[in-house]
């Protein structure tokens, strides 16, 4: 009898977890004219396709997801490449003082977003990053180095120290050994810090609102949050729609390297 606890308790935790999806897929599909102001637990008519047209004119959701798009892969992927060459820093180059410099790096993601906003805003007005494509760049790659770093010191601390010991003795220098040796071996943890950052990247909504207002550089969560905002003018189906549109990239990044950012997580635990 216990054996079939786990497997039901799973099963039943599952269903509850999905409860929340299954009601956004539902009351976005169902006709914004049909709607009667309280929750469908079954479609009761299909009006996605217009209910995502709706949303994507009233929020102007095709330059946000661009805008979006643009950030989270380019902030991601140069967070991620600093965080590799901190974490070979940390964990392979000489020195002292190297459990430090890895507090001092990862403290960064502890603090909770709010408490840099004021000084953030001030200095952005005062440098004219605010409301600019690079002030969002510069601002959500700082942002996601310190979790990258902790992921890929992990994983270049695991690595035997006898790699970066031959290749000294063959006389490669620390540019070589970091280019053509650490980085090839580690990555599936560069996929997953990547999938991480970009996820996050594209669901941020504190810095966008607060750092942009323009809709050219505004991404796609502070468009979304606009549209949240007209709730009663297009309807509660017509935000829905647009929230299961705007969700779509973040579920086909993490199908495309499933793969990989499980080999990474075994690799970590």
């Amino acid at each position: 009898m216990t054996r079939y606890i786990r497997p039901v308790t799973v099963v039943v935790l599952s269903l509850l977890w999905l409860v929340p999806t299954y009601l956004l897929v539902v009351n976005g599909i169902v006709s914004s004219k049909d709607y009667s102001g309280t929750v469908h637990w079954l479609p009761t008519s299909f009006g996605f396709f217009d209910n995502v047209r709706q949303a994507w004119q009233a929020a102007d959701l095709g330059p946000a997801m661009l805008n979006s798009a643009l950030y989270a892969t380019v902030s991601g992927a140069l967070a991620v490449f600093v965080a590799a060459m901190a974490a070979f820093a940390a964990t392979v180059l000489p020195g002292r003082g190297k459990v430090l410099w890895f507090w001092a790096i990862y403290v960064g993601s502890l603090f909770p977003a709010q408490a840099f906003l004021r000084p953030l805003f001030n200095g952005f007005a005062s440098t004219g990053l605010y409301d600019t494509r690079l002030g969002l760049f510069v601002i959500y790659a700082a942002t996601c180095v310190p979790f990258s770093f902790f992921i890929l010191r992990n994983t270049m601390r695991s690595l035997p120290t006898e790699v970066a010991e031959a290749a000294r003795m063959d006389g490669a220098s620390w540019t070589r050994m970091f280019f053509s040796i650490h980085l090839p071996l580690v990555v599936p943890s560069l996929v997953a810090a990547f999938i991480f950052q970009f996820v996050w990247v594209w669901n941020e909504l504190l810095f966008g609102i607060t750092l942009s207002f323009s809709g050219g550089v505004r991404p796609v969560m502070a468009a979304l949050a606009g549209l949240q905002g007209s709730y009663s003018t297009v309807g509660p189906p017509v935000v829905l729609a647009g929230a299961l549109l705007v969700s779509v990239p973040t579920v086909a990044v993490f199908l495309a390297f499933q793969r990989m950012f499980v080999s990474s997580l075994k690799a970590n635990v």
